[in-house]
């Protein structure tokens, strides 16, 4: 990878996915800001002038070949792809509805299966390689009461990783996987006080990560220094899963 890199960013308009585009673009990449809410891609963008902030609905996999089209027509051929957009709403299983279970499903596992159909062809096509970073979560590597389906949809994703992570390797395009614990980010400050204070409690730091905390593994790899890593699954949450 080099400061001339094309990387895009889902989710890149809050949390996780702000932090990884703002980290990205201040070495040098030109970053994509790819997210379902566009006003708040365009806050993240406003924040640096590296940044270009694109709509999509990485549900959607006719949105995703839109972004697919314009980041390929206004800046060229992308050779990073971070997929951190991610969505869910804690409940018991026994609740769940089967239009959440699909709506889970659709954001967290099959966005991310989208962005790499779309995106891939590029990299291979290039003989350049590339990189992915997906973003997963604890809770696909260890379980996670009250988030059953979301837990199930990145367990997929970590799976997705190691798969593809073999089928691309020949094409020097390597993917590897972030599994963040409880991070400070609105998705965790949506959830009910209570499951809040316990889940800080159960971390060893006694502390929730910063979005910048979970940003710096996904820089390492996004660089050179992870050029000969693939399929691997880092956890960066205090502690928490150490014995998972």
């Amino acid at each position: 990878m080099s400061e001339s890199n094309i990387t895009v960013v889902t989710g890149a308009g809050s949390g996780i996915g702000r932090a990884v585009a703002m980290r990205l673009a201040a070495r040098g990449d030109r970053v994509v800001a790819a997210d379902l809410d566009i006003d708040a891609a365009k806050r993240t963008a406003a924040e640096h002038p590296g940044i270009t902030p694109m709509p999509v609905d990485i549900a959607d996999p006719e949105q995703v070949e839109a972004l697919r089209e314009q980041v390929t027509t206004e800046l060229g051929t992308a050779n990073i792809l971070v997929n951190a957009a991610g969505w869910d709403r804690t409940d018991k299983f026994l609740n769940a509805s089967a239009e959440f279970a699909q709506k889970v499903v659709a954001i967290n596992y099959l966005g991310p299966v989208h962005m790499c159909g779309a995106f891939l062809p590029g990299m291979v096509e290039s003989g350049h390689g590339g990189c992915v970073v997906n973003l997963a979560s604890d809770a696909g590597r260890v379980g996670s009461a009250g988030e059953t389906i979301y837990a199930g949809a990145k367990g997929g994703v970590i799976a997705l990783t190691k798969s593809l992570a073999r089928e691309m390797a020949r094409y020097s395009i390597t993917v590897n996987c972030v599994c963040p614990g409880p991070t400070d980010t609105p998705l965790f400050q949506a959830q009910a006080e209570g499951l809040k204070e316990a889940l800080i409690k159960a971390i060893p730091f006694r502390r929730l990560a910063q979005p910048e905390e979970v940003a710096a593994p996904v820089q390492f790899f996004a660089s050179p220094d992870a050029s000969f890593i693939t399929g691997q699954v880092l956890s960066v949450s205090g502690g928490l899963t150490m014995a998972g």
